[in-house]
């Protein structure tokens, strides 16, 4: 039974087969739904398993210095993205139309009715396309998608869960005045370019804690390219890889091998598996991924012991001040366990009436209803605060600390017979002094498929992030709901690159992703160096943040770019060992690798990340230039520890002729035993902008070697 006809940025078909149908065209164990990708040339190339993929701003824009009070930023200069084009709640004040011209005259994209939306109600100038796909999924899953009115679903671009309209509206959002969450981060929301145009591909569905099939992934990017968008912000991710980026399960890189083809930026999550190393998704080289930080802004809420001790905590909650009651710690009287949903359980008797302080690991789910339901005057977290909020309902409160303080407070319970606190509502805090960390659950590197191309490549504000929801969500406040995850922090770079493609429609996805990574922050507001959060507290490294912290007004004058077209792609492919028959697949045209097998470390993405040092090795690296057309840079280098890096040459001279230059690397290695990685930077610089380059190198010698 056929699928999907994919046909516009790839050719090739997803279709439902049995196992023996589906062993005459693959010699592989494969599921009865099948997608199969082929290029331009007689027989089938690739055959793709059918698989499952997981769904991953009042503040958060000035943050970034895209204030809307001051014209002298890339926000204005770019005419706030209009012209661009990039699940959706589509009565949401955050997709209104007001102030917009006419839909550009290139888009060839539709919008499509379905379950309460109709297209010519819903779909106005600034939503200008509504698609939805669902055949993958169902053909692997039948009809039935056991949706309730506690999880609803629509057949339809209408968004259930709030996801999709939430990363829609940080990316492009319109303007929305007086927005807050329960009086919280009170400002004007707006996406990152408030013009520019949305077109929704609803490939994730509200069942079993959402689903996103990959037949449905590639159909929507076929139909993308086809639309005419721009840039495609995907906050899905496939599970940290096991096997190759371009394997057969990995179908957000093969989609997205197309759409950058054509000219098309893919910005991707990170994925939330963080702190722990070898956790970041979406790796290919030509996909934009984004790790989550925090802001410069905070949602302190105060708490005083019975000792007059007043310690600060984070919380959603806006009920009334609390006085001096109760506080419990459960473990403390042997009542705290975990069921068998990792729920947190709680003994009624023993809490009613008491602020109960617990220690829930990081998999441990609140159900603050519950907690409230046993007759609890609320609840506080002790636990490292970058984790997802837990949002307060009501008049309850639930405070999130540290371990460090969550410990000082069970200090003070144990100190005392009869332990009360006192409980302050939430207020908001912003200011340079609050130093952006990247968020504890965030992804990080080094890459597990291939260690030479650094990920993430970049990190954005990705915690506590105010945006447009469903209505329908359990938290929505007026629409509007405060979440947190790499899949907030993509939207931000999409609406960065949005801005960007406006101000530069001639750049491609490479030079756009070199033009962030190479201006990206390495300190925050106060000048102090990013952190990264996790067991201990760390300074930040290229494996949590990659280049550092978006900096769109500095991206739009990069001064040089590192840039990469389809055949560098290839040549990626080649050096990681695919032969020209899998490569012709992925890249829909007969294609032939060098006789010798290309250096992976001559990529020319913007970083040098070397994972395994013996002694010296030399690498290559092309520049751009899109600044002055008379320009001299000279290379500054800061080395990592105990590594020796020399460039050649060291002063790069452009004119009217000369915009593209080559330079070589070479690196060596003073240790004499294995390290872990160390890091470092190359800067470029001709006294008006500095091109940075993160270095990881790690010293990994053999045995042969002493």
């Amino acid at each position: 039974m056929m699928v999907y006809n994919y046909k516009h940025g790839f050719s090739g078909f997803a279709a439902k087969l049995t196992e023996s149908q589906a062993r005459k065209v693959s010699v592989h164990e494969i599921k009865r739904v099948l997608c199969f990708v082929m290029p331009e040339i007689p027989g089938v190339v690739r055959v793709i398993p059918n698989s499952i993929f997981s769904p991953q701003t009042t503040r958060s824009w000035d943050f970034l210095g895209l204030s809307v009070d001051s014209p002298n930023n890339l926000l204005y200069s770019s005419k706030l993205g209009e012209g661009v084009i990039i699940g959706i709640w589509p009565e949401s004040k955050a997709f209104s139309d007001e102030g917009l011209g006419p839909v550009p005259s290139g888009w060839k994209g539709t919008c499509e009715s379905g379950d309460q939306f109709n297209a010519t109600i819903h779909c106005n100038r600034k939503i200008i396309g509504a698609r939805w796909f669902i055949d993958g999924l169902l053909a692997e899953h039948g009809k039935g998608l056991n949706t309730s009115e506690k999880n609803p679903e629509f057949f339809s671009t209408r968004d259930a869960d709030g996801h999709g309209t939430h990363t829609s509206s940080t990316a492009a959002g319109s303007f929305v005045k007086n927005v807050s969450y329960k009086g919280l981060g009170t400002g004007v929301a707006r996406g990152g370019a408030p013009l520019a145009r949305l077109a929704m591909y609803k490939v994730c569905w509200n069942v079993e804690g959402g689903l996103c099939a990959a037949a449905d992934i590639l159909k929507a990017f076929d139909e993308a390219i086809h639309d005419g968008v721009d840039v495609i912000s995907v906050s899905i991710a496939s599970g940290i890889p096991l096997l190759p980026e371009v394997d057969q399960h990995n179908v957000i890189a093969t989609g997205s091998f197309h759409a950058v083809a054509k000219g098309i930026t893919v910005v991707c999550a990170a994925g939330n598996e963080g702190p722990a190393s070898h956790s970041v998704q979406n790796t290919a080289p030509w996909i934009l991924t984004v790790a989550a930080s925090s802001t410069d802004r905070a949602f302190p809420t105060l708490i005083t012991l019975g000792n007059n001790r007043t310690i600060m905590g984070q919380a959603t909650y806006t009920g009334k001040k609390i006085g001096f009651i109760g506080l419990v710690y459960p473990e403390l009287d042997g009542i705290y366990t975990a069921g068998k949903n990792e729920d947190l359980l709680l003994n009624a008797t023993l809490v009613a009436g008491k602020v109960a302080i617990v220690f829930p690991s990081a998999p441990l789910r609140i159900n603050l209803t519950d907690v409230k339901a046993i007759g609890a005057a609320g609840i506080i977290l002790a636990r490292n605060p970058a984790y997802a909020f837990t949002h307060c309902i009501e008049d309850f409160p639930c405070i999130e600390v540290s371990t460090e303080v969550g410990t000082q407070i069970l200090l003070y319970a144990r100190s005392t017979r009869f332990p009360v606190v006192k409980v302050f509502p939430s207020r908001t805090f912003v200011s340079k002094l609050v130093s952006p960390k990247v968020a504890i659950f965030s992804s990080r590197g080094p890459n597990s498929i291939a260690p030479e191309i650094l990920k993430p490549d970049i990190a954005a504000p990705g915690v506590n992030i105010l945006a447009a929801t469903s209505p329908l969500s359990q938290f929505s406040d007026n629409g509007f709901d405060v979440l947190s995850g790499t899949s907030m922090a993509a939207p931000h770079v999409s609406g960065v690159v949005a801005l960007l493609k406006a101000a530069y429609p001639d750049w491609s996805p490479a030079a756009i992703k070199s033009a962030l990574v190479t201006t990206a922050w390495k300190n925050g507001p106060s000048g102090s160096p990013i952190s990264a959060q996790g067991s201990p507290l760390k300074l930040a490294d290229p494996f949590d943040l990659g280049g550092g912290i978006v900096n769109p007004n500095e991206a739009a004058d990069p001064g040089l770019i590192y840039d990469m077209n389809t055949n560098d792609y290839i040549h990626y492919l080649c050096a990681m060992g695919y032969n020209n028959y899998a490569i012709s697949g992925l890249a829909g045209k007969p294609t032939m690798c060098p006789s010798k097998k290309p250096s992976m470390l001559d990529v020319n993405v913007p970083s040098i990340t070397i994972p395994s040092l013996r002694t010296s090795t030399t690498l290559t690296r092309t520049v751009t230039n899109v600044g002055d057309p008379k320009s001299i840079y000279k290379a500054v280098i800061e080395p990592p520890f105990g590594i020796i890096v020399s460039v050649k040459p060291k002063v790069l001279v452009f004119d009217a002729a000369t915009k593209m230059i080559s330079y070589r690397v070479t690196v060596s290695t003073t240790h004499q035993v294995n390290t872990g990685f160390y890091f470092g930077s190359l800067i470029w610089t001709d006294g008006a902008h500095a091109v940075r380059i993160p270095l990881s190198v790690r010293t990994e010698k053999t045995y042969a070697d002493y």
